[in-house]
């Protein structure tokens, strides 16, 4: 009687190969899809990562250009920058390169007594991320806005005749 007891207890104790399989392919489905979430979350932080050090640029370029003078304004504004973003995951990985543009321009929307002595400035930058290897970049753009006058806080600070 012992021994038909130890025989039922020894086969309790083994794992059949279709219970190791299922085992094996659902650790296998976690994993990668435990990897495929992180690298899509270092996509995603690399790319806010770009997109604020864009938003740093053109905010760097806006708070500039509202201390400008009139004259500097109209006469001696740059109309490119290049700005470079080296990121911190070593000296492997490329520096992203920031294109930029300055208009300055009449802003239609004010009445025709103001169109003179108030300008529009458009800061635009674009840039180009790889999406991988062997893809075609993806190129992104962003812009900002402001309004100077003629008779607007940097003639305060500086007088009308203050060079850069």
């Amino acid at each position: 009687m012992k021994i038909g007891i130890y025989k039922r207890a020894q086969r309790l104790q083994a794992w059949s190969i279709a219970e190791v399989m299922v085992a094996v392919a659902v650790l296998a489905i976690l994993l990668v899809s435990l990897f495929t979430g992180m690298a899509y979350g270092f996509g995603v932080i690399k790319a806010t990562r770009e997109d604020l050090r864009a938003t740093q640029i053109l905010t760097q370029k806006i708070e500039g250009i509202r201390l400008c003078t009139w004259l500097q304004l109209t006469n001696q504004l740059p109309s490119s920058f290049t700005e470079t973003y080296q990121s911190t995951s070593g000296s492997n990985s490329p520096s992203v390169v920031y294109s930029g543009q300055i208009t300055v321009g009449s802003n239609t929307n004010l009445p025709s007594g103001y169109r003179d002595k108030v300008k529009l400035v458009t800061v635009t930058i674009t840039w180009q991320t790889s999406r991988g290897y062997q893809q075609t970049p993806l190129s992104h753009t962003r812009s900002m806005q402001t309004e100077s006058a003629y008779y607007g806080l940097q003639n305060y600070l500086y007088g009308l005749t203050n060079s850069i």
